[in-house]
């Protein structure tokens, strides 16, 4: 894949404990790491939910090959916010793919 497809620049966080202003641990998301990547979905899905409709949209997030990320990560872009599913590097460690699952806006997903 080219660089120009590689176009959208998304931010990698890892879950961490703070401390709140009483000492009692709280979690947060810190930036491992700022990176060139492609986004496209793949599929999404409607369902009913308590009588409420849902929509669930699957991301495949292509970015340069990374060691140091997990599926205990997310992804964000602009406002949205990606659980990381699962993590597929190609067979020369150049490129991992990350399908995502999205949360919703980055505002909102404070909690992991």
């Amino acid at each position: 894949m080219g660089a120009g497809a590689m176009r959208h620049r998304v931010q990698i966080q890892a879950k961490t404990v703070a401390l709140d202003e009483h000492g009692g641990p709280i979690q947060t998301w810190t930036t491992v790491a700022t990176v060139w990547a492609s986004l496209e979905a793949t599929s999404t899905r409607e369902f009913f939910a308590a009588q409420q409709v849902q929509s669930e949209v699957t991301q495949r997030i292509r970015i340069r090959f990374r060691a140091d990320i997990d599926a205990t990560m997310r992804v964000v872009h602009k406002d949205r916010v990606f659980d990381i599913v699962g993590i597929l590097p190609n067979n020369r460690q150049t490129q991992c793919v990350l399908m995502c699952k999205e949360r919703g806006n980055a505002e909102n997903s404070q909690e992991p």
